[in-house]
């Protein structure tokens, strides 16, 4: 079974920031000629790497709310120009949206084990979850009809 990661996308008021976010990086990229490579760095390595990298997937925590993820492709240890050792989270650029789920803050990343990680709305039965507007999902959860 994958492990997952999971983490805080401080600054992101939806969905949709996140993917703007994602697409800004992409056309940077291309007006330099450099190869676009979805990546976001933090200060530790997971211990737990193996289990992750190619199988997993970070889990984005938005506004208290789990509500998507991105494929983590590869994990990547180095050490900026400070000396202090970080990493490089590879990432699908893809963002995959998830049941939504209350997640209270925390500091750094946690790890979300498979059987503890959240569908992707797009294998939801019964209704279709996955065509409601973000903003409905949010309350709908406040509500907790959902």
């Amino acid at each position: 079974m994958p492990l997952h990661l999971l983490k805080l996308c401080v600054g992101c008021e939806s969905i949709g920031d996140l993917e703007t976010w994602i697409a800004a990086r992409r056309e940077a990229a291309e007006r330099e000629g450099a190869a676009f490579e979805q990546v976001h760095t933090t200060r530790m390595v997971p211990k737990r790497a193996d289990e992750i990298a190619g199988t997993g997937s970070l889990y984005w925590v938005i506004k208290g709310l789990v509500a998507c993820r991105q494929p983590i492709l590869a994990i990547r240890s180095f050490t900026d120009p400070e000396g202090i050792g970080r990493c490089r989270l590879v990432l699908d650029p893809g963002v995959i949206p998830v049941e939504p789920r209350p997640c209270r803050p925390f500091q750094g990343w946690r790890y979300l084990a498979a059987a503890d990680a959240p569908r992707d709305l797009g294998r939801q039965t019964g209704a279709d979850l996955a065509a409601m507007p973000e903003a409905m999902r949010r309350e709908l959860v406040a509500l907790g009809l959902l």
